[in-house]
């Protein structure tokens, strides 16, 4: 492994995934690409709220979202990765998680990938958009996915997956 993209949200189950990946990566003198994804809705939604609030000239844009989406994530890389001695860079993007992940991991032409997902029934998973499903099938390497079970908020019971 010489580059990992690790997926994180601003979560306990993230923190737990890059300390994971990160004495994978450390062990193996690899970088991390620390990625966090913004939905376009999510976004949309914060643009249209601070619009409705705001009166003055100050627009919520893309590059606040990113930034302040990089800043969230590099506070989480620093607690995660505290004493473990990896190289890291964090991304912060806007778009489809499926796509964004793809396209990112292409880009910096990363080897592995770590993502959390969550354990689902057999109905859930007929239901429910699983990005992670979609991007195990779909990324070219090794992906490591950290489960957690549907109604498991905090991830107590969390087991990783390595395909």
């Amino acid at each position: 492994m010489e580059r990992a993209l690790v997926v994180v949200t601003p979560d306990e189950r993230s923190k737990r995934i890059l300390r994971e990946a990160g004495a994978f990566a450390s062990g193996s003198g690899a970088e991390l690409i620390i990625l966090t994804i913004l939905p376009d809705k999510e976004f949309e939604r914060t643009r249209s709220a601070l619009a409705k609030v705001n009166s003055s000239d100050v627009v919520y844009g893309i590059d606040q979202a990113t930034n302040s989406a990089a800043r969230k994530a590099k506070q989480l890389a620093r607690e995660a990765l505290d004493g473990i001695n990896v190289d890291y860079r964090v991304i912060a993007d806007i778009g489809p998680e499926e796509d964004t992940i793809l396209e990112t991991a292409r880009w910096e032409a990363c080897d592995h990938l770590f993502i959390s997902g969550r354990r689902r029934s057999p109905t859930g998973k007929l239901i429910s958009r699983d990005v992670t499903q979609k991007v195990m099938l779909n990324f070219d390497g090794p992906v490591t996915v950290l489960l957690a079970d549907e109604d498991d908020a905090a991830s107590k019971q969390a087991t990783s997956l390595s395909v």
